[in-house]
């Protein structure tokens, strides 16, 4: 095996330097990948549903740009727009400055589930499956507490209609991510909104926006703005790109030649979703079996709860109730959320006997919010250009097969 030249160690040193990615985080193996620069990623979904609060190496990875470095000691939040002038924070004074607040939330991209829109007709995207979704427990000060101190009252809220949020990854012009969500959701004591430093009780990793990120629960995962460096209080939205090009629903005759962005809004709350993760899609079933097992997940955006995931063995024709679960099974469960503030998954099991002499079984389920929301029953009337906001009835088709 030889040795690398001084020379060729240079190269490989040179092109490292110039690689924006060289220096992110190592990744767990299972994680399946759907970009490497950046990277996006989500974990098998046979295990997604294995635990209510999701391990922090196996939550999905959404990352849009390189993952910057940060140094905790010199780390600064900048809120601008207010009356008073900028407030600058450090680290240390987010953490000593106020009260420390934990919320459980699950947060989505809106790509999750887009392979079965990609089934229908092509679309722009990545390739996610059921699984760019994770539930965790979110550490960190209120928004509403850093707005109220840098100077927010009753005169700002007569112009002021929006919090736009900047991360610290840029790319290679030194454009950093940054979206917007409106100022009630922001300022109102139910809204949630954390610029959360801790996750599942440690620090966040790397790869989840360490230092700090915003966590908005009940939105769309895309305003969770990680490597948070600045906040900024406007009468308008973000300009940027993810706020104004990306992240819209259009009708399913909407293509590249008529799209609009302008005429849509920008996704914020989520629709009601679920999804099957055992069994797979293919599966073999062993009929001296008797019984199937079926689990999942179950969300809904805006604080609503789910109350209801309704499961069919037999392509829809009959259905059954599943068992909700607010925890994971033999510990105590997550107490009851207030009326509007039900910003974390439940997971759903049902077991039933296998249908009489099926050799396939197209299993489908279905969730209910407690506004009555319920998915859609097929994909092409919510089929979109960019394969978003895909909440259609999941299905998977197993086979029955004799010992």
């Amino acid at each position: 095996v030889g040795e690398l030249s001084a020379e060729d160690v240079k190269k490989r040193e040179d092109a490292k330097s110039l690689d924006p990615y060289s220096s992110d985080p190592e990744r767990h193996p299972v994680l399946h990948a759907k970009c490497k620069k950046p990277f996006n990623a989500e974990p098998p979904r046979e295990i997604l549903a294995d635990s209510y609060i999701t391990p922090r190496v196996l939550f999905f990875k959404r990352n849009h740009l390189p993952v910057p470095q940060v140094d905790p000691a010199s780390y600064r939040l900048n809120v601008e727009g207010l009356p008073g002038g900028a407030l600058s924070l450090s680290l240390e004074d987010l953490k000593t400055r106020f009260p420390k607040h934990t919320i459980t939330a699950t947060l989505q991209c809106a790509g999750n589930r887009r392979s079965d829109m990609s089934k229908i007709k092509q679309v722009n995207g990545l390739n996610w499956g059921i699984s760019a979704i994770g539930n965790a427990k979110w550490s960190g000060v209120r928004l509403r507490d850093v707005l109220l101190a840098a100077g927010f009252g009753p005169e700002v809220a007569k112009w002021a209609h929006h919090v736009h949020f900047e991360g610290l990854d840029k790319d290679v012009t030194g454009t950093a991510y940054g979206t917007s969500i409106p100022i009630n959701k922001a300022i109102s004591e139910e809204g949630d909104v954390l610029l959360a430093y801790e996750m599942n009780g440690e620090d966040i990793p790397s790869d989840h926006g360490f230092p700090v990120r915003v966590v908005v629960p009940g939105v769309v995962g895309a305003r969770s703005v990680k490597w948070l460096g600045r906040i900024v209080i406007s009468t308008e939205e973000s300009s940027s790109h993810w706020q104004q090009h990306d992240y819209k629903g259009f009708s399913p005759g909407t293509d590249w030649k008529t799209v609009d962005p302008k005429s849509a809004p920008a996704i914020q709350e989520l629709p009601v979703q679920s999804a099957i993760t055992v069994p797979a899609d293919g599966a073999v079933i062993d009929r001296s079996d008797e019984t199937l097992t079926v689990k999942g997940y179950a969300w809904s955006g805006g604080g609503r709860e789910v109350v209801r995931v309704d499961v069919s063995l037999d392509g829809g024709k009959t259905w059954q109730v599943a068992q909700l679960r607010s925890g994971d099974e033999g510990q105590p469960a997550e107490p009851s959320p207030p009326p509007g503030r039900a910003w974390a998954w439940k997971l759903w099991e049902l077991t039933a006997p296998l249908p009489p002499e099926a050799e396939e079984l197209e299993i489908i389920c279905k969730a209910v919010d407690n506004s009555y929301n319920v998915q859609p029953d097929t994909v092409l009337p919510i089929w979109n250009l960019r394969g978003l906001l895909n909440n259609a009835w999941h299905r998977v088709k197993v086979k029955v097969t004799e010992d």
